[in-house]
């Protein structure tokens, strides 16, 4: 069975995919090993990572926000993401309210000071054996009117 990658879509529409491994361009394939090794060898610095896996630095930080590897035993791991959304009454709870649809945990959570009426959040969740599709999860948050942006920052 080949390996599977997800994959943000381009565009910005937020949509994620799964693709085979033979599907994903070589490029994105050097960035997801970059960051293994980033993760794995702790004293190594990105241009060395990046030379290992023949990849420009440049390649690397333009992709490396935009692919993840694929884990069909992703229950049970600990997604944390951050969010720009309006400074609005009822926002965060209709974000907090999806979040329990799908029957994830919440961790951690941090908002800042509105500035101009735009809030940051950052969420650590923690994806449970019963959890619903993730991607969907992710997706309806990113739709929700004062959403203004999502980005998964880790995974563990």
């Amino acid at each position: 069975m080949e390996k599977c990658k997800v994959e943000k879509d381009f565009s910005d529409n937020g949509k994620y995919y799964v693709l085979k491994k033979k599907a994903v361009p070589e490029v994105l394939l050097k960035v997801v090993e970059a960051k293994r090794l980033l993760e794995s060898e702790k004293a190594i610095s990105i241009q060395e990572a990046t030379d290992q896996v023949g990849l420009s630095r440049s390649s690397f930080y333009k992709y490396k926000d935009d692919i993840f590897p694929f884990h069909d035993n992703a229950r049970g791991k600990t997604i944390t993401f951050v969010l720009q959304m309006d400074d609005e009454p009822g926002l965060l709870s209709v974000v907090l309210g999806i979040i329990a649809k799908y029957n994830a945990n919440i961790l951690t959570i941090h908002q800042t000071i509105p500035i101009n009426g735009v809030a940051s959040l950052t969420l650590s969740i923690e994806i449970l054996p019963n959890a619903k599709n993730v991607s969907e999860l992710i997706e309806e948050i990113e739709t929700k009117k004062g959403i203004h942006y999502l980005k998964i920052l880790a995974r563990e």
